[in-house]
């Protein structure tokens, strides 16, 4: 499959900022949509940028100065969008955490990164305890920017004039020309990050502006979008997956953003796509994993024998692919997933189905892209290859043939972890490239192809490198499988599964049959599976895995 047309334009140095692109769009567009709630508030780039405008007023009020911690902890919606932007333009430090992090963990968070002021809504504001933040001056409603809290009676009187100030600062009206968002801060720290790994407990990456200009302006590059276009945001605004390529990608390319606000069920992400009809989905395998195991793997299965006919099987698979492009708004020009590898049998069928899909590689750390490549060129079972702005090596002697850690260096990689200088020596080598603790192989194309973490990997008793991604592809392959994880328990590798009990009504098992399940499960993995790394024992649990933003299972805690 070729495009026929796009060739990706070449990088300039430095990178364009992307607040430079913002303001171009924000001034092009002013009185056209550009932050939108699903079944809510529409704001046009004039509101947006009249909002941006009254929070730098609250911030200057509240004492705020460039380079001051800011934390926003609110629910996804255009609300969150715009006070990312307000603290951002002003040229603090946002510290964004998300929402479902728990009270204890947001209090903490927010006094160990500094933070002077908190962004918040009325949902998670009650369960916090401004006592546990004692550096926070003020506490700000995204919703509507109401006061929540402050420190002292200036701050009060600022919330309670803030029309009156506005119109104050813009006499004449505010107008496109009072539009400057600063570019001269290439170097600055921007965002303070606090991953969720799967691996250990959050660390907060520092992310400069130009990290963000990198990545972005990579996405202008290799995924063209238009102001006529539109995009569906369900990604956690927390984490860099979402913030960086489902708003400030499509948003500074004048992209119309729709936050759909809440969890994304089938019916209701279904319902979205067909009303925003947007021209790109951006996701997790998990998700897209779901999507063809619930819908259209039934599909296909009650025409048995037509897909394996010649010729005719391609045709049953083409058309199932129109059916779910249509599904999912009929504009659909790219897929994208990330987070983790795509499962081998779910992208044998999506190349058949010949959908424009792409999985790419990346981490908070490299705000987030690591690797990419257009879905015409993209080979299957890889993540494509290194992005423009980075430098990556495999750290291996062979590194078509043996799998080693991924290093990577570049504009977009951050500067470390705040206030942990023992992590920041531990991540970077001497020569300045980041250790991702993914371990990868390298074609001779340049293709990455991700092979487990150094940290889950585990090695047999005759020396094999076993990684449990690889076992893991292979069980959620299986009939009424939803997701597992794959343990090590005393050198006996522990498939722990999570049934789909949709599946199984669907099927109407009985109790006699559901019990079988996991004998079945292991006996027909082993037989895919090398006899090093072959299923002891599976185990099943009765309620999903606890998971990261990217929908990456929390390992640690199974381990």
């Amino acid at each position: 499959m070729k495009h026929p047309d796009f060739k990706p334009v070449p990088r300039q140095e430095p990178d364009p900022h992307y607040l430079a692109k913002l303001e171009k769009v924000v001034k092009d567009y002013w009185k056209d949509p550009a932050i939108c709630n699903y079944g809510g508030k529409k704001y046009t780039y004039e509101e947006v940028a009249a909002n941006i405008e009254k929070i730098h007023i609250l911030l200057e009020a509240a004492g705020v100065k460039k380079g001051d911690k800011v934390t926003l902890c609110a629910r996804n919606t255009a609300e969150w969008a715009i006070a990312f932007l307000g603290i951002n333009t002003y040229e603090a430090v946002v510290v964004p955490l998300l929402a479902d992090f728990l009270p204890d963990s947001i209090n903490h968070l927010v006094d160990h990164s500094d933070s002077v002021a908190l962004l918040s809504d009325k949902d998670i504001w009650p369960t916090l305890d401004i006592k546990a933040m004692p550096k926070v001056r003020m506490v700000m409603n995204v919703t509507d920017l109401s006061l929540f809290w402050a420190g002292d009676k200036k701050t009060e009187k600022a919330f309670a004039g803030l029309e009156e100030s506005f119109a104050a600062k813009f006499p004449e009206g505010f107008s496109p020309g009072d539009v400057h968002y600063p570019t001269d801060n290439a170097k600055d720290l921007a965002v303070i990050n606090y991953t969720s790994g799967t691996t250990s407990a959050p660390k907060g990456v520092m992310l400069r502006y130009e990290c963000f200009s990198a990545t972005i302006d990579y996405g202008h590059r290799y995924l063209p979008n238009f102001h006529t276009d539109s995009i569906v945001s369900m990604l956690p605004m927390g984490h860099i997956y979402g913030l960086t390529y489902e708003f400030l990608y499509p948003l500074c390319g004048g992209v119309c953003v729709w936050f759909l606000g809440k969890t994304p069920s089938p019916s209701l992400l279904l319902k979205a796509m067909k009303e925003v009809k947007p021209y790109i989905v951006i996701t997790v395998p998990l998700v897209m994993e779901k999507v063809y195991k619930s819908g259209v793997a039934p599909a296909l299965k009650k025409l048995g024998v037509l897909t394996k006919i010649p010729g005719l099987g391609g045709i049953v698979y083409k058309a199932a692919g129109q059916k779910l492009m249509e599904a999912f708004g009929g504009n659909i020009r790219y897929f994208i997933m990330g987070g983790a590898a795509l499962n081998p049998s779910v992208e044998k069928a999506f190349k058949k189905m010949q959908l424009p899909y792409t999985v790419g590689y990346g981490m908070t750390e490299a705000a987030p892209l690591l690797a990419f490549r257009c879905w015409w060129e993209y080979a299957p079972g890889s993540c494509g290859q290194a992005v423009d702005c980075a430098e990556v090596r495999i750290d291996s002697e062979d590194p078509q043939r043996i799998a080693g850690e991924i290093l990577a260096k570049g504009t977009n990689i951050c500067s470390g972890y705040y206030k942990y200088p023992e992590a920041d020596s531990a991540v970077f080598t001497a020569d300045g490239y980041l250790h991702t603790g993914d371990l990868g192989t390298l074609d001779s194309c340049g293709n990455i192809f991700i092979r487990g973490r150094s940290k889950t990997m585990f090695l047999s008793a005759n020396g094999q490198n076993i990684y449990p991604e690889e076992l893991e592809a292979v069980i959620n392959a299986r009939p009424y499988v939803a997701e597992s994880v794959v343990v090590d328990r005393g050198g006996r590798m522990v498939a722990l599964v999570f049934l789909d009990q949709k599946a199984i009504e669907d099927a109407k098992l009985d109790p006699e049959a559901v019990a079988e399940i996991p004998e079945d499960i292991r006996r027909a993995s082993n037989r895919k599976l090398p006899s090093y790394s072959q299923i002891a024992k599976v185990e099943l649990v009765t309620v999903p895995f606890e998971k990261t933003p990217k929908m990456s299972i929390k390992r640690f805690l199974y381990s």
